[in-house]
C-alpha cells in the first residue's frame, strides 16, 4: 500500500496465499513492540508537535491521524492485497466516501452514469450534481444496462449487488467499456465486502463502501472508505476530504479496525445462514420476488459466481401486501425492525416505508445476522405462518 503520508511501520509480512481469516485478523497491525498493545489505542489529537517546516507524517488532526493510518492500511490489505499502488482513505460515513469520489472527479459539463436501482440516497446526489451542471444518466444494474448510456461519460458508478434489489452486473465488462472511452469506474462494494468481491481486481478505479455495515458489523460505528489505484484521482479524493472535513473520529476508526479482525468469521456465518434462509423462503407460497445471488436459480447467480467469492448477508423478497408485511415484522422475535444491514444481529424492514426505492409495498429487505441458523430460520417461518391473513 502507498504509505507516503504515514509514519506507522508495517507488521510482519503475511505468507503468500494467506487466507481471508488470517488476513483479517492481521490486517493493518504495526510491527510488534515489547510491552505495547497489538493494536494501539485511538490517538485523540487535534494537532501534533510540529517545530520547523510542516512536513509529515502527522501535522493536523483534520488531515491525518495514526489511528486512521492503521485502519486505512487494514482496509487496503483486504480490498487490494498485493497492489502496492493502491491507497485507502477513510471517511466519517459511507455517504461521505461516495460524495468524495463524485464531487472530486466531476466538473460542470461532465456526464456521470449512476444506477437507477441503487442506494436510496443516490437521487439526492443526482439532484445536487445537476445543480452543478453535471449531466446524470441512469440505468438499471441488471443486464449491464449502464453500457447503453455510457457514451461520453466521465465516470461510471456501479453498485453490485444493488441495494435493495440484489441485482448483479459484470464489473469487468463495464470497466473495460468505460476505460475504452476514458471514463473512470467506481464500484460501491458495501454489500459484498472485500471478502466477497474485490472491484480493483475486476478493473475498477475505486472501491467505495460504507464501513457502517458488515465491515464493522456491530451497528455502532458510522464509517466510509475509498480505495483507489489512480494516484491523481486519489489525490483529488484526499483534497476533497480536507476541504469538506468529512473525517472519522479516532474512536470510530479504532473500533472499526478492532472489528475487522472478526470479519471473516462474521461474513462466513452470515452468508451461510442467508443461503439457508433463502432456501427456506423459496418454499413459501406467499413469498414472491425472492432474491439472493447465492441461490443457483437466482437471475444474478451466473455472473455473481464469476466475480464474487461470497454472496452477502442480505435476502430480499415480497409479501402480498403492506399489511401482510407489517404483520410479519411484528411477529418476528429474533430480528430487529431497523434500517441498515450487515450487523451481527439480524435486521429487517419493509423497504417501501422510506419512499425512496421503486419497490412494492410488501417488499422486505432482510439482513441476516450471526444467530444460530436453525433459530433464525425457525423464527422467520413462524412469523410467516402467523402473519397470514
Amino acid at each position: 500500500m502507498n504509505d507516503s503520508t504515514t509514519g506507522a511501520d508495517h507488521g510482519p509480512a503475511l505468507p503468500d496465499g494467506a487466507g481471508d481469516g488470517t488476513r483479517a485478523v492481521r490486517a493493518g497491525l504495526p510491527e510488534p513492540v515489547k510491552h505495547e498493545p497489538t493494536l494501539p489505542g485511538p490517538v485523540f489529537a487535534a494537532h501534533f508537535h510540529l517545530p520547523g517546516d510542516p512536513t509529515g507524517p502527522y501535522t493536523y488532526g483534520r488531515d491525518e491521524n495514526p489511528t486512521w493510518t492503521l485502519l486505512e492500511r487494514a482496509i487496503g490489505e483486504l480490498e487490494a492485497p498485493g497492489q502496492d499502488d493502491a491507497e485507502t482513505l477513510v471517511f466519517a460515513s459511507g455517504m461521505a466516501a461516495i460524495s468524495s469520489v463524485l464531487f472530486s472527479q466531476l466538473r460542470a459539463g461532465d456526464a456521470v452514469v449512476l444506477p437507477n436501482d441503487g442506494y436510496q440516497a443516490l437521487p439526492l446526489v443526482r439532484a445536487q450534481l445537476e445543480t452543478y451542471g453535471i449531466e446524470v444518466r441512469t440505468a438499471p444494474t441488471g443486464g449491464d444496462a449502464q453500457l447503453d448510456v455510457l457514451d461520453g461519460a466521465r465516470l461510471l458508478w456501479i453498485e453490485t449487488p444493488s441495494n435493495p434489489g440484489l441485482d448483479v452486473c459484470d464489473v469487468r465488462r463495464l470497466a473495460e467499456a468505460a476505460h475504452a472511452q476514458g471514463a473512470l469506474v467506481a464500484v460501491d462494494n458495501t454489500l459484498a465486502t472485500p471478502l466477497g468481491q474485490r472491484p480493483l481486481e475486476l478493473g475498477a478505479d475505486f472501491a467505495v463502501a460504507s464501513g457502517t455495515k458488515q465491515l464493522t458489523g456491530h451497528g455502532d460505528v458510522l464509517l466510509g472508505y475509498v480505495t483507489g489505484r489512480n494516484a491523481e484521482a486519489m489525490a483529488a479524493v484526499r483534497r476533497w476530504r480536507k476541504i469538506a472535513g468529512a473525517i472519522p473520529g479516532p474512536m470510530e476508526a479504532w473500533l472499526a479496525h478492532r472489528s475487522i479482525a472478526t470479519l471473516q468469521l462474521r461474513v462466513d456465518r452470515q452468508n451461510a445462514t442467508a443461503l439457508a434462509l433463502a432456501q427456506a423462503l423459496r418454499e413459501r407460497p406467499e413469498v414472491t420476488g425472492l432474491r439472493y445471488p447465492g441461490l443457483p436459480d437466482d437471475p444474478s447467480h451466473k455472473i455473481a459466481s464469476q466475480q464474487m467469492r461470497r454472496y452477502g448477508c442480505v435476502v430480499s423478497f415480497t409479501l402480498p401486501t403492506r399489511a401482510h408485511a407489517d404483520r410479519f415484522l411484528d411477529a418476528l422475535r429474533l430480528v430487529d425492525d431497523a434500517t441498515s444491514f450487515g450487523g451481527v444481529r439480524s435486521t429487517v424492514e419493509r423497504r417501501g416505508r422510506w419512499g425512496g426505492d421503486a419497490v412494492p409495498e410488501g417488499f422486505i429487505r432482510f439482513s441476516v445476522g450471526a444467530e444460530d441458523p436453525e433459530d433464525l430460520v425457525a423464527d422467520v417461518l413462524r412469523a410467516l405462518a402467523g402473519s397470514a391473513a
